[in-house]
């Protein structure tokens, strides 16, 4: 059974890209995806709004909704490869320097999704 859930946007190329990866990863089913875009934000067990989980990456960890950066560490600590930049992430400093790049990321998001759209189109 899942110990983390992750809403991510099915729509988003760069989203599609890393949630492809983090389900080859995830080799114990460890985490529940759920494609927001796909599944209209009407799932019961998220208690935000589907615009907040569109714009940003939300996760659920024993009980606990987490988003930006903390929604990525959990995500990552229920991978083994990936469990110990999860348990990093956890000391206030690291968390604070990811949330930051998060931030910068979600400014370039757009630009960057348009640039893999065409990529993927050009192919």
């Amino acid at each position: 059974m899942a110990q983390v859930t992750v809403w991510f946007d099915g729509a988003c190329p760069l989203c599609i890209r890393e949630i492809a990866l983090m389900r080859r990863l995830d080799r114990r089913g460890a985490i529940s995806f759920i494609d927001v875009a796909k599944d209209d934000g009407e799932d019961a067990s998220c208690p935000i709004d589907r615009a907040d989980l569109l714009a940003k990456f939300h996760a659920r960890e024993n009980g606990q909704l987490l988003s930006g950066a903390a929604a990525f560490a959990a995500m990552w600590r229920a991978i083994p490869a990936l469990r110990p930049f999860g348990l990093l992430a956890r000391r206030p400093w690291a968390l604070k320097a990811l949330d930051a790049l998060y931030r910068r990321f979600l400014r370039v998001r757009p630009r960057l999704q348009r640039w893999v759209t065409r990529m993927e189109r050009g192919r």
